[in-house]
């Protein structure tokens, strides 16, 4: 693949986002220059008003490409549990009612599932990429990286329901994955890897 040098406008202030996506990308080769929505405090936070994740990632993603005239990039993901039908899924950030609050979400989630035996604890992260260009080209793709939820948190990397997702085929939570390792194997990783893979041909 051929290196371009472009600089993309990702659509959070979520530092956590900020930094695994620049580590991400870093890997795939692609030369490109990655900056938070907070290089543009004017542009007010999107709400995220979709179905889906696909829905919301494009919402962001528009919303910064029409404001700032360059490609933007954007993530919305989450945690759907077997036993829930796919819940907390969009509402995932806010499942406890105040939106970032993991400690809250998390706590909220492991009591619902309380009585839940490990046979039937099936989960799956799922991320959605999307890229936005300023004359209306969009992209999305998705990841997916599927696990048992724990009954008690373990780990202290990543974020949000990390410490209780053992990914298949592990013995330890995402929490407990170093961030190479996490990288390799999570939704986002899969999403943005494969978003990475087709900007050489869609970037102007």
């Amino acid at each position: 693949m051929t290196a371009v040098t472009r600089r993309l406008v990702l659509a959070t202030r979520n530092a956590h986002k900020l930094a695994e996506l620049r580590v991400i990308l870093a890997g795939t080769g692609l030369d490109v220059e990655l900056v938070g929505a907070d290089a543009y405090p004017a542009i007010p936070d999107v709400k995220e008003t979709g179905v889906t994740f696909a829905e919301n990632a494009l919402l962001k993603a528009r919303t910064l490409a029409q404001a700032t005239g360059l490609p933007a990039v954007a993530d919305d993901s989450g945690l759907c549990v077997d036993v829930l039908g796919g819940a907390p899924g969009v509402f995932s950030a806010r499942w406890a009612g105040r939106h970032g609050d993991d400690a809250a979400n998390l706590a909220l989630l492991l009591a619902q599932l309380g009585d839940i035996d490990a046979p039937h604890r099936g989960a799956h992260f799922t991320c959605a990429a999307a890229l936005a260009l300023p004359d209306g080209t969009e992209h999305v793709t998705e990841g997916q990286l599927r696990g048992t939820l724990r009954h008690t948190p373990a780990g202290t990397h990543g974020f949000g329901y990390d410490p209780v997702l053992q990914p298949d085929g592990h013995t330890v939570t995402c929490a407990q994955l170093t961030p190479d390792e996490k990288n390799a194997i999570s939704h986002r990783g899969r999403a943005f890897r494969a978003l990475a893979a087709e900007l050489p041909g869609l970037l102007p």
